[in-house]
């Protein structure tokens, strides 16, 4: 409790960690920016064959009865295969053969987006697979870079680590705007994913890490909010700039004014104490201090100074014993029944998530419109966790959000087609939901799993949520095939999963399981009371990341 008592002495969300906090929660706007600007970078504009007579540059508007002699009904992909001699075309001789044959080239609707990767590397008919792949891989990188600096800052230090991953993201961000061709592009692509793990989960860490327990729910879910600004603005650069080389670099640039902070932002104090460096813990928390206009009791030092050697005591005892895995979750029947359903839980609301932002271009309507609400909603999504999440419980919220999300989305089959703003209404009611659900799952997932597996728990959880965000990209192909397909598949899996976790026990007010034992007792009608009592999961919120870096 010594750095908490710290916190306490400095205020819980003082002058000192309110500016702090406030400057790290930028850094969410611009990985918000590369999540999403594969929505505009990949955009798939109305496209079809180019004839054999035609240019590349040639309008996408083609005479009704032209449209008939050359293509099928409803293919865009092929042409008939004739001589289109200026006798076949003016309606001279009819068509000799309904043989078709493949596109060697493609004409572009450039009214909405002037080009894209899509448009120049022709990722349409046999070849629309890669965009959707592209986008895929992106996600393999956030959870690739989860890991990859997750280790590093708990290694080599959160500050170290937010640095390296913005360097790399600047960098790789530029390189996917000159990338000559696709393999390229989506390996700068998916670094850049990998980094948003780094900068999004390390300034929230140091975030979380210096305010007081009772600011903790409030300052995850505000650093969220600012991702949500960032989806909407990423919409406003899409509107000004067309050409899609120029908008990954207009959306990867201001990435360097957080190049300053290397000079504003301090490493975290919590950090430095659990790796024994002190007299640089000391010199942060008297900065604080003084920024707070608050003194330190020399006791709190002198606590501090032991329980560092306590927890190197702690740390030697544990790397004696065996490391918990996620096998400790799955072998008995309760926990393993909890633990399952939490997992299909986070990979429903992840790919929900990422399939409702993703799919905004096949909504009908205005695409950048639609797109800005769809970041616009998240905003009440999160207002509704702070004001509910600790009233009506965490399972309420959870089942009701997804419920509701199931059901406005499955409702789009009903829809007559002439009613698209109702589509887009309840598409929109779906995303707002989704999004508080998201917000849900961290919290009540991390009190559900005992403490000796919890950051175990919550670590695989994250992964099962990174495979939803890797299958995401693909839920806009089927929107070729039926419009509203994503959504009834979103809307079916959100029902399913808020049914089934009516099965999960409460958790508001209720003791934390410490051990295998208390996590397969807790949630049954004979349980017993764990020994141990935790107000919610404080400690946990440290490891709430979005997914979106989630």
């Amino acid at each position: 409790m010594g750095y908490d008592d710290v916190i306490t002495h400095l205020g819980e969300f003082g002058r000192y960690q309110k500016r702090i906090y406030y400057l790290l929660c930028l850094p969410a706007i611009v990985c918000a920016f590369h999540k999403l600007a594969g929505v505009f970078l990949l955009a798939k504009p109305d496209f079809r064959c180019a004839l054999p007579f035609e240019e590349s540059n040639s309008s996408y508007e083609l005479a009704p009865n032209l449209w008939n002699l050359s293509y099928p009904q409803g293919e865009v992909c092929e042409i008939y295969d004739v001589e289109y001699s200026e006798a076949y075309l003016n309606g001279s001789i009819p068509r000799s053969s309904n043989q078709t044959r493949s596109c060697s080239a493609y004409i572009y609707d450039r009214s909405k987006y002037l080009n894209s990767a899509v448009t120049e590397w022709d990722m349409v008919c046999n070849r629309s697979l890669l965009s959707a792949t592209s986008d895929s891989l992106f996600m393999l990188g956030v959870l690739l870079g989860s890991f990859i600096f997750g280790q590093m800052s708990d290694k080599l230090g959160r500050k170290p680590t937010f640095f390296a991953s913005l360097v790399i993201q600047l960098i790789f961000g530029i390189l996917a705007a000159v990338a000559p061709e696709y393999f390229s592009y989506t390996i700068a692509r998916m670094i850049v994913g990998a980094t948003t793990s780094g900068v999004f989960l390390v300034a929230y860490v140091i975030a979380l890490e210096m305010v007081g327990s009772s600011y903790r729910l409030f300052a995850g879910v505000a650093m969220q909010m600012f991702f949500s600004v960032g989806f909407m603005l990423t919409a406003g650069f899409a509107y000004f700039i067309h050409d899609w080389r120029w908008l990954q670099i207009a959306l990867t640039l201001p990435g360097l004014l957080f190049i300053c902070y290397y000079w504003i932002v301090p490493e975290s104090a919590r950090w430095l104490l659990l790796k024994g460096r002190k007299d640089e813990a000391f010199v942060i928390i008297d900065k604080a201090a003084k920024e707070n206009r608050v003194e330190i009791p020399n006791a709190i030092y002198e606590q501090l100074v032991d329980e560092v050697a306590e927890k190197k005591k702690q740390d030697e005892l544990t790397a004696s014993q065996p490391a918990a895995t996620v096998f400790d979750l799955l072998r008995y029947p309760n926990l393993r029944r909890k633990t399952l359903l939490i997992f299909f839980d986070w990979f429903v609301n992840s790919g929900v998530y990422y399939g409702l932002s993703w799919n905004t271009n096949n909504l009908g309507g205005n695409q950048l419109v639609n797109f800005m609400i769809s970041g616009a909603v998240e905003i009440p999504g999160y207002v509704l966790l702070l004001f509910t999440l600790n009233r009506w419980g965490r399972r309420s919220i959870l089942c009701g959000t997804m419920l509701i999300a199931g059901v406005s989305l499955l409702a789009t089959i009903f829809v007559p087609s002439d009613m698209n703003w109702l589509i887009i209404a309840l598409a929109m009611i779906g995303k707002l939901t989704i999004t508080s659900s998201y917000g849900t799952i961290y919290i009540f997932s991390a009190e559900q799993f005992p403490t000796v597996v919890r950051n175990v728990g919550l670590g695989a959880s994250s992964m099962i949520a990174r495979v939803g965000g890797i299958l995401a990209p693909y839920l806009k192909l089927l929107g070729e095939i039926w419009r509203p397909l994503p959504l009834i598949i979103c809307g079916a899996l959100s029902l399913i999963a808020g049914l089934l976790s009516l099965l999960l026990p409460e958790t508001l007010n209720k003791p934390m399981p410490e051990t295998i034992e208390d996590g397969e007792n807790f949630g049954k009608k004979t349980s017993k009371t764990p020994q141990t009592a935790e107000e919610g999961v404080n400690q946990e919120l440290r490891g709430m990341l979005s997914e979106k870096s989630s």
